[in-house]
């Protein structure tokens, strides 16, 4: 997948360089499937959230246990750091499920985007059951959802269905770039990535 491009083809380096996503939701909702190829498509760094949580809250969750938002607090600030430090474009994985999460995080990063695949809690179930040697404990699906503030009336927001194939998913999200920046300049993933809109 091509790097950030004008709409015209030709490249955009300050734009990219300005373009911070975050890619939200439950877990099993394909967070990191979509960031990854996001991540490739903008020509930019991938920033997995669950790779920075301390060792207690893995455990935590490895045990069945959830977070409650003291774990969380610290753990946002560091994500948050991360993707304001970042040299480029970059995509956060995070599962943000509540307003005063996102808002952390938009604090730490001004004009910052929001993807959410969502998805619903069976098929959240029936993908976290299949997967393996992951350290979420299953079961948290229930409390995630129990969670989850879905960001709706928030700004710079693009929902997508999670059950949408990761390459439909990764088009209409390259499609709502290209509408707009947070500045209103349009900007785009190469044209050959929206041939199937």
């Amino acid at each position: 997948m091509a790097a950030l491009m004008h709409t015209t083809g030709a490249p955009a380096p300050e734009m990219a360089a300005a373009c911070r996503l975050l890619v939200m939701g439950v877990s099993g909702c394909g967070k990191s499937t979509l960031a990854a190829q996001l991540a490739q498509g903008l020509g930019g760094q991938l920033i997995e959230g669950d790779d920075y949580h301390p060792a207690a809250n893995v455990d935590k969750m490895r045990r069945g246990i959830a977070l409650d938002d003291a774990d969380r607090w610290p753990w946002l600030d560091l994500l948050g750091a991360r993707l304001a430090a970042a040299s480029g474009p970059a995509v956060l994985t995070c599962s943000a499920l509540k307003r005063s999460y996102r808002d952390r995080l938009r604090a730490a990063v001004p004009g910052l985007r929001i993807v959410f695949p969502q998805l619903d809690l069976p098929e959240a179930t029936r993908r976290l059951g299949a997967r393996k040697g992951h350290f979420f404990h299953p079961k948290l699906v229930v409390s995630q959802f129990l969670t989850l503030e879905p960001p709706v009336g928030e700004p710079d927001v693009f929902r997508i269905s999670a059950l949408l194939a990761i390459s439909d998913q990764t088009r209409a999200v390259a499609h709502w770039l290209q509408s707009s920046t947070a500045e209103g300049t349009p900007l785009a993933f190469s044209p050959t990535d929206l041939a199937l809109l």
